[in-house]
């Protein structure tokens, strides 16, 4: 049985003092294989990836781990407690209106001095000390900055701050009403089958604030500078010159189906499929789970579009997740009854090339420019 350590970390104060706090679970493996960490409800209503981490701490307490994970449910307090009536609105912070996910940290800038630095040293030593490199400037932000940081920055950096000490990191989201699915680094793609998840959308190298990018960006920069300095270095076993003694380096945002609801069985079914990827990356020690045998769609994040309201009205949505709609086929129709009895009450919204509908805006009421739908517009089969 393993030993599931409980530490509490304090990461800012309201108003009346009260301390705002974050639990924080480790499991400590052989330190044979790569470290991971999981993190779930940076926004308020995305609230299935705590019952997601319950079931995998329930089933990694009897597994044989080669490393050591660290799990942190309910990782934005301010966000999970900002609820107006009975809905939880969390997803920007209320005091700057920034997304609680764009406010984790990247600096471009290190890269190509660090990479001249240790053009011959091993692999083992380059990972030490960027890995060391990307702490420090987390801890520069946190606790040197002469003007302070926002309430969200605080909170961000010190997940940030776990999140650099692991080698793969998982965040685990939900969307308003949303099919299953993962955001993956284009050079990780052959990793995202072994998650129980039929649509992905391929990240490229670019940092937009998210804690997935913050963790895979850098070391992808780091191993296109080496390679214009014409060395190899592996982050994947994807790479061609990947072996067994070289690093791993994998960050996802894996997107868990609707927000505002939990469902601990299906909980269990997506721990199994996190539980398959982490076999497959040789966290832990079994050859118990597999990935299921599915179809899986990829869309670069290029082509993930969204569709919005061409009118304000009531809307009836008709098409079904996940699967591809042909042209022409409505995606949904929005009713009008203002326009009974002298106009046109009914109106069907469809697009002239083919999709995959993924989730969908959570009210049926919406304003004229209300995002509808987000779709894959371009995809093939994974």
């Amino acid at each position: 049985m393993n030993v599931i350590s409980k530490e509490v970390m304090h990461v800012g104060e309201m108003a009346s003092g009260a301390a705002l706090t974050v639990p924080v679970y480790r499991i400590k493996g052989k330190e044979q294989g790569p470290d991971v960490y999981i993190q779930a409800n940076m926004h308020g209503a995305e609230v299935q990836g705590n019952a997601v981490i319950f079931q995998l701490l329930e089933q990694l307490k009897t597994l044989e781990l080669n490393s050591s994970i660290t799990l942190v449910p309910y990782a934005n307090p301010v966000a999970c407690n900002h609820k107006n009536g009975e809905y939880t609105l969390g997803r920007f912070d209320p005091i700057t209106g920034v997304n609680w996910n764009r406010m984790y940290y990247f600096a471009a800038d290190i890269i190509e001095p660090f990479a001249q630095a240790y053009l011959s040293h091993s692999a083992i030593e380059i990972e030490r000390a960027f890995k060391a490199l990307l702490l420090e400037q987390i801890e520069q932000k946190l606790n040197h900055n002469i003007y302070g940081l926002t309430t969200g920055q605080r909170i961000a950096f010190q997940l940030q701050q776990l999140a650099h000490q692991a080698d793969i990191v998982l965040d685990l989201h939900t969307g308003p009403i949303s099919s299953k699915h993962l955001y993956c680094p284009e050079y990780a793609k052959e990793s995202a089958k072994y998650f129980d998840i039929p649509h992905t959308l391929l990240i490229p190298n670019s940092f937009d604030g998210a804690l997935d990018e913050a963790t895979f960006c850098p070391w992808w920069q780091l191993k296109l500078a080496f390679a214009q300095l014409g060395r190899d270095f592996s982050i994947t076993k994807a790479d061609e010159n990947y072996a067994q003694d070289l690093i791993i380096k994998e960050s996802f945002t894996v997107e868990l189906g609707s927000q505002e609801q939990i469902d601990l069985d299906v909980a269990h079914e997506d721990a199994q499929g996190i539980l398959s990827y982490l076999q497959y990356q040789g966290v832990i020690k079994s050859n118990d789970f597999h990935p299921k045998s599915m179809i899986r769609y990829s869309c670069m994040l290029a082509d993930y579009k969204a569709l919005y309201s061409p009118m304000g009205g009531m809307v009836d949505y008709l098409a079904e997740f996940g699967q591809p709609l042909a042209a022409g086929e409505p995606l949904a129709r929005i009713l009008r009854m203002d326009n009974y009895g002298d106009g046109d009450p009914l109106h069907y919204i469809s697009l002239d090339h083919p999709v995959i509908p993924i989730l969908h805006f959570a009210s049926a009421s919406v304003n004229q420019g209300t995002e509808l739908y987000k779709v894959f517009s371009q995809y093939s089969i994974l």
